[in-house]
């Protein structure tokens, strides 16, 4: 099972660069997240737990207790389609986790790309084709910039149009901040699509060893009959080929929450895959039940 990027270094020190504590536990990345009153949770996004798994949860227990921690959530990488089952729910029971919400995505989708593009192309929904070509007719330009654009050119494009996205689309987007300090991570890059020398779409791809992760995407909806994402998210494929990359991750579905996103998204084919989702480790009860009463009301 490949290790994601978010129990990379390069995801420790983004972390870090947002104030967070990040603890090395036997390999494994485990991020703290300050809440009210002084208080804390332990958070181990997408894990992939192997050697003594006693010892991580006593080490996790020491650090807890010296950082004032609540609970510990824990998401494991999990036993999804075509992978070996590498967390047993039952050794997680075991040891007093119990399931929870999630932070991370619960569906994405991966393609492969060890394909042709030929054959990718065959296996998108005929709109999708449809929509790729027409905006390569409507004279769609695409461009790119990288880490070493050390003047973010396109960020307050980007930034404007996330601000539009979030509200239309459902979801609620991160600080100014925190999209710049991920732009700052080797390997990420911000590509645009830009029409008579106006961005109209932007998204933030990540290249982390032989994965391309479409993580966030933001786009201009007057502009939405020129079908510029299509072909914005085509040429990112394409250059995650071109890089060597074997799998390109479209990150997230979710087709009550987003239904047009996730209907995007299938459109370019791929594999859909489940995660387990999320298991809390409560370590100071009373005070886990008022955060969890206090994230419902929010």
């Amino acid at each position: 099972m490949r290790k994601s990027f978010l129990q990379s270094d390069e995801w420790a020190e983004f972390q870090k660069r947002l104030g967070r504590n990040c603890f090395d536990v036997q390999g494994i990345k485990v991020i703290e997240h300050k809440i009210a009153l002084k208080k804390s949770f332990l958070y181990v996004p997408r894990v992939n737990i192997v050697g003594n798994f006693e010892n991580f949860i006593k080490e996790t227990r020491k650090i807890a207790k010296k950082e004032n921690a609540v609970f510990l959530k824990l998401e494991p990488v999990g036993w999804q389609a075509g992978y070996q089952k590498e967390i047993d729910e039952n050794l997680l029971k075991k040891h007093g986790f119990k399931k929870s919400n999630n932070i991370q995505p619960l569906q994405t989708i991966i393609l492969d790309l060890t394909k042709t593009e030929g054959e990718l192309l065959n296996a998108m929904h005929q709109k999708t084709r449809y929509n790729i070509n027409l905006a390569q007719k409507k004279g769609i330009e695409i461009k790119i910039q990288d880490t070493r654009d050390k003047k973010q050119t396109y960020f307050e494009d980007f930034w404007k149009l996330m601000g539009k996205t979030s509200g239309r689309d459902g979801f609620k987007a991160y600080s100014k901040t925190y999209y710049q300090k991920m732009l700052e991570i080797s390997g990420t890059e911000l590509f645009v699509a830009e029409h008579q020398n106006k961005i109209i779409v932007a998204n933030i791809v990540l290249f982390y060893k032989n994965t391309a992760i479409y993580l966030h995407g933001a786009s201009n909806y007057e502009y939405r009959n020129l079908m510029a994402p299509y072909l914005l998210q085509w040429e990112q494929i394409k250059e995650a080929k071109r890089r060597g990359c074997d799998e390109y991750d479209f990150w997230g579905i979710n087709e009550i929450k987003w239904p047009g996103v996730t209907r995007f998204k299938r459109g370019f084919g791929g594999q859909e895959i489940a995660y387990p989702g999320a298991y809390d480790l409560v370590f100071k009860l009373f005070w886990y039940r008022i955060y969890k009463t206090a994230k419902a009301v929010l």
